[in-house]
């Protein structure tokens, strides 16, 4: 009985840090800046500047990936409208409406939103 008790809760705990291996996971917002260039068509001086927006964005996500649940919707919230702020000030209309969409479809995707 003792044995049977022990292995249901270690299974649950394991379910439990895969749970979170897998949250954390949706969270990692990486992306090849090569092909995210190529897709929206940027600059070489709009690239830099999307590689910086991009990096702190990651961070925050990764802020928002680590935060306690009742926390973690705002931080990524916070996250997503700090960064839609900043590539509306690289992009030229046409490229951030085409970022819109594959970060919206990002988002969905991963069960973000």
């Amino acid at each position: 009985m003792v044995v049977a008790i022990f292995t249901m809760t270690t299974s649950f705990a394991e379910n439990e840090n895969n749970n979170a291996v897998n949250n954390v996971a949706a969270y990692d917002m990486t992306v090849n800046m090569r092909k995210l260039a190529v897709a929206l068509g940027l600059t070489t001086d709009q690239m830099e500047a999307v590689q910086d927006i991009h990096t702190a964005f990651c961070n925050e996500m990764m802020l928002a990936a680590h935060a306690q649940n009742d926390e973690r919707e705002a931080l990524l919230d916070q996250a997503v409208k700090k960064d839609v702020r900043y590539m509306h000030y690289i992009l030229n209309d046409k490229q951030y409406k085409k970022y819109l969409m594959l970060l919206n479809a990002t988002l969905v995707n991963r069960g973000l939103k």
